[in-house]
């Protein structure tokens, strides 16, 4: 009995541990062995509300966008659970800038540039445009401030960009803006 009871519980320390772990190398094209890759935005999921991330990469308005998030390395970021508030620039966002200013952001260079833009366009909250007031501050995840102006029902950010669509997304809110927003200089 001492041995049934004994290989029994072997039995069930190897369930235990061939359950819980996960796969840590996948196979290539070339039946080599990689990593696995991905976070939360590598998750193949067709059911639930999509994540912020996900909704902009299905946006055909929102390709720059998506691609300087990947060249700033922030997909990881924004696909967790957050809750987070993302100000959006269309891609007609981004033409509005001055010639070459895009490319030269997205050189490996400039990557801790980039960074602060985008970040500048997030806060680490949820703010409903319904609920968004006239001189509204809202701090964002580069450490600056925003202010909000409210005419009319129109959202308006830093008097310059106007708040165009918002959509729930599973971690946030993406309020779509019609302009970049860029972080004041650099205090010395």
């Amino acid at each position: 009995m001492k041995k049934l009871n004994k290989l029994f519980a072997l039995l069930l320390m190897i369930s235990m541990f061939s359950c819980n772990n996960a796969p840590t190398e996948t196979k290539t094209t070339d039946n080599t062995t990689a990593p696995a890759a991905g976070g939360q935005e590598a998750v193949k999921d067709d059911e639930s509300q999509k994540d912020i991330v996900k909704i902009a990469v299905g946006s055909k308005d929102h390709t720059t966008l998506v691609a300087a998030l990947k060249q700033a390395e922030l997909v990881t970021s924004l696909s967790n659970a957050g809750p987070f508030t993302v100000f959006a620039p269309t891609n007609a966002a981004f033409d509005k800038l001055p010639a070459g200013t895009v490319d030269g952001l997205m050189k490996d260079d400039k990557k801790a540039d980039l960074q602060n833009i985008l970040q500048y366009h997030v806060a680490v909250a949820v703010y409903k445009a319904e609920n968004m007031q006239d001189g509204q501050v809202i701090n964002m995840a580069n450490g600056d401030n925003i202010t909000l102006s409210v005419k009319d029902g129109k959202v308006m950010v830093n008097g310059t960009t106007t708040v165009v669509a918002s959509i729930p997304a599973s971690n946030g809110i993406i309020h779509v803006i019609d302009g970049v927003l860029l972080p004041p200089p650099a205090k010395k």
